[in-house]
């Protein structure tokens, strides 16, 4: 078991000194709830995967392509020819 200082300003004392005694735990128990409830909302943010996130983008069938993957070059050649032309 490690042993720690921690400094706190006035508030954050005034916010510790009211769970402490809402709750009726000591310092420690207090600390270490806040410290596993910081974990659980860190795992939960970081555990999404790339995937999810594409997914959430929905940019439909083919998102932003102009050709298929087959076609690139004919794609690259249209959309230049699109730029050129304005």
């Amino acid at each position: 078991m490690g042993s720690r200082t921690v400094r706190l300003d006035k508030e954050s004392e005034k916010v510790l000194a009211e769970i402490r005694k809402n709750s009726g735990l000591s310092i420690s128990a207090v600390i270490k709830a806040g410290l596993l409830s910081f974990r659980k909302d860190i795992n939960r943010t970081r555990s999404t995967i790339p995937y999810e996130l594409y997914e959430q983008l929905d940019l439909g069938p083919g998102g932003y392509a102009t050709a298929p993957s087959s076609q690139v070059k004919q794609g690259v050649k249209r959309s230049i020819g699109r730029k050129l032309r304005r």
